[in-house]
């Protein structure tokens, strides 16, 4: 079976070298073999620190950037792209510290920034976007880094919400990140956007489609299943929830209510669930 991660986002943010070394000796106990790390702002957890936890306790990386608010690579001023482009470089940085072969996430505009583009305007900022795009992946490739950039769903961006549309948009270098929640939302079929995005499929994230457990819902995982091995996807499917007792993170994933009994409760019973797939 592929491997199976979680993103410290299931119980807190941001994540610190304090809040890491609680949550890695848990998450390696119960059986994951990925932890996903959030890099929110440079510097609030230790790469290197984080790597040797990581190695004491046999657990893999996976690194997700994070599109905050003035964090754009189109339709902004050159400073703000160039330090976003910084910004991306540091996540390469940090992936390489700690052993995480992709940095993914929605690298082209902050989320929830949405504006109405016409063919005119949407040409144009795809353009802009493949453009600013190039060097950060020419840097991540020199390092051995894939980026893995992800289409989300019609709230959170106006601008890549389907496969389709990504493969259109972005450069070569550039793999694709896909997120069941983001799939089920936009995708008329889940399962042959994964087919189509093929050997492009750098990451995999996966929940239910309330932003709970995978498998508590109505989503067709066996399908998935299917189609993921079809594409010949061989990383891991890493649980991405977030918890309500931080409100700085619930109010932007827009989580008014407990997803599960507990936030532990989230994660090994998702975990149990995949590893019947």
């Amino acid at each position: 079976m592929p491997a199976t991660g979680v993103n410290t986002w299931v119980w807190d943010s941001p994540s610190t070298d304090l809040t890491l070394g609680r949550l890695v000796p848990r998450i390696a106990g119960w059986g994951f073999d990925v932890i996903e790390l959030p890099v929110e702002q440079p510097g609030e957890w230790s790469p290197g620190r984080t790597a040797e936890l990581l190695h004491d306790h046999g657990l893999a990386a996976s690194v997700v950037l994070v599109m905050a608010p003035g964090r754009e690579l189109v339709a902004a001023s050159p400073e703000t792209v160039r330090d976003t482009q910084d910004y991306l470089k540091h996540c390469v940085d940090v992936a390489v510290a700690v052993g995480s072969p992709t940095i993914s996430g929605p690298a082209y505009a902050s989320v929830g920034r949405t504006w109405k583009l016409d063919t005119d305007e949407r040409r144009t900022v795809l353009a802009e976007l493949r453009e600013n795009l190039r060097p950060v992946a020419a840097y991540a490739a020199e390092r051995g880094v894939r980026i893995g950039v992800e289409p989300l769903n019609r709230y959170e961006t106006s601008l890549i919400n389907t496969v389709e549309q990504a493969l259109d948009a972005l450069p070569d270098e550039c793999g694709l990140a896909l997120d069941t929640y983001h799939l089920n939302i936009e995708e008329r079929s889940p399962a042959q956007a994964i087919r189509d995005a093929g050997s492009r499929i750098a990451h995999i994230q996966v929940c239910g489609t309330d932003r709970g457990a995978p498998g508590a819902d109505h989503f067709d995982w066996t399908g998935f299943a299917d189609a993921v091995k079809d594409a010949d996807y061989t990383g891991p499917w890493v649980i991405e929830s977030f918890t309500p007792d931080n409100t700085t993170i619930a109010t932007a994933a827009s989580i008014w209510r407990p997803l599960a009994a507990s936030q532990d409760a989230l994660a090994t019973d998702g975990l149990a669930f995949l590893r019947t797939l």
